[in-house]
């Protein structure tokens, strides 16, 4: 028994090694990303008639029973800095007054429909638009969910260029400028995802952000350290690899005829975002055309993270199974002979330590506390085992708390990075083993087939009320 322990705990500390050793690695290669990122953008906040070479813009927002919010989301939308782009939201068959506050409010007429629809989705019912302002477009259709709403979205826009917001997303009025940039540096770019960062706490005016804040809820803290960790590492690191697994749905920016050239989003799964991402990947390679998948660090969009358990816990649960769909779906990516580092490295990665995480660890936990209290695992075993395990993952998220000040000092006052810094490491004790529990469930649920709902956000809003400093 002792051997089968032994063993068993030298296969789980070689795991988290491998883990962390995993995250370091994409640490400094994100580092030094974010280095030449930052000295670029020292070099050039660009000319003011650079608005004149920026390729037109078709900012999708897809609404389903968003009446008593879609004004005020649309009006920030409608402010943004940018020289040309056009807002078409996607009424998706709200029960409420969606599309009559919108009728009412902006004026808007109805509109004749186009003859070809690019990607299938549920009926349309009707475009609507206003001589008040030509940028806005209204479709009205028959409830699909999001995907199926962003794909009415793009087979109605006219511009080149799709960028596709979650309708709680808080722009900033350069966020457009910021995550199309790298269009015109690259014509192989396909899509550009842009940095998502925790509103919670912080001070919203006229629908933008003004000054960030530091939420009085420590689920919303330990959410921060995780977006954090996860865009300034993590995407950061796989970006100059190409190897981007996953543009967020709160802000992304694709090519609108790669889109259709792909299918748009599948409807069928309840991670979209993702597995829209890893099927361009697959698909592209696969047809041997040169294309590049990029992410921007630029705080260019806010989002209000879940502060109550229950919430929270429906969103973690999602997630896994989004991934777990988004690889099942796009498996034959995997080692593909065509496939260079997403294939040989990014896929296998999320594979092993991010699909098969939650069980591991799991077992990790109970194996390790099992052998310890009935002294089958030495105490030097199980101090080793903690240090990979936890004091690993507190050095990552101070290092991405470190890597944020030195970089962009969103948070400028001391009071709050120390509450951040706290955050940190307080976030490795319960809160990431709860986290591991609620994958796990995620796990289960997509092996089991089970039904899948995205359910409600509870919200309480983000502003200063929230904040703690």
């Amino acid at each position: 028994m002792k051997v089968l322990f032994d063993v068993a705990s030298l296969f789980f500390i070689l795991y988290f090694v491998g883990l962390n050793l995993g995250y370091l690695i994409l640490n400094l290669i994100g580092a030094f990303s974010l280095h030449r990122y930052m000295k670029l953008m020292g070099l050039s906040r660009l000319p003011s008639d650079f608005g004149r070479f920026e390729p037109p813009v078709s900012v999708l927002v897809p609404a389903y029973n968003e009446a008593l919010t879609i004004v005020a989301s649309l009006q920030s939308v409608l402010q943004l800095e940018y020289h040309q782009y056009e807002v078409v939201v996607i009424n998706d068959g709200s029960k409420d007054d969606t599309l009559k506050v919108l009728i009412d409010h902006f004026g808007l007429r109805p509109y004749p429909l186009p003859g070809n629809q690019a990607l299938p989705t549920a009926k349309v019912r009707g475009i609507w638009r206003t001589p008040r302002d030509p940028r806005l477009v209204v479709i009205d259709k028959e409830n699909g969910g999001k995907a199926d709403s962003l794909n009415a979205g793009i087979s109605f826009a006219t511009h080149p260029l799709v960028c596709c917001l979650d309708a709680d997303s808080i722009m900033q009025r350069d966020s457009l400028s910021s995550a199309i940039a790298p269009f015109l540096d690259e014509r192989s770019l396909v899509c550009c995802g842009g940095i998502v960062r925790v509103a919670n706490g912080s001070r919203i005016e006229d629908g933008f952000l003004v000054e960030p804040g530091i939420s009085k809820s420590w689920l919303a803290r330990f959410q921060t350290i995780e977006y954090l960790r996860a865009f300034l590492f993590g995407r950061e690191g796989w970006s100059p690899l190409n190897a981007l697994l996953i543009v967020s749905g709160a802000f992304g920016i694709f090519e609108r005829r790669t889109l259709i050239e792909v299918g748009g989003y599948r409807v069928n799964t309840i991670g979209e975002d993702m597995e829209l991402t890893v099927r361009l990947h697959r698909l592209l390679k696969l047809k041997n055309r040169p294309y590049k998948i990029r992410f921007v660090s630029y705080p260019v969009c806010w989002t209000e993270a879940p502060e109550d358990i229950k919430t929270l816990r429906n969103q973690r649960i999602r997630w896994q199974r989004g991934l777990l769909e988004s690889l099942s779906l796009n498996i034959k990516l995997l080692f593909h002979p065509k496939g260079g580092t997403v294939s040989w490295l990014a896929f296998p990665f999320f594979l092993i330590f991010e699909a098969l995480g939650p069980v591991v660890e799991m077992m990790a936990y109970l194996m390790i506390l099992m052998g310890w209290l009935l002294g089958l695992v030495s105490p030097t075993t199980t101090l080793i085992f903690l240090f990979v395990s936890v004091g690993l993952g507190v050095l990552l998220s101070v290092s991405a708390l470190l890597l944020e000040e030195i970089s962009f000092r969103v948070y400028p006052r001391y009071g709050q990075i120390f509450k951040l810094l706290i955050a940190a490491i307080l976030e490795n004790f319960g809160y990431r083993q709860l986290n591991t529990w609620w994958r796990l469930k995620g796990t289960w649920q997509w092996l089991t087939n089970k039904q899948a709902t995205w359910g409600e956000m509870t919200r309480k809003g983000v502003g200063p009320d929230t904040a703690s400093g």
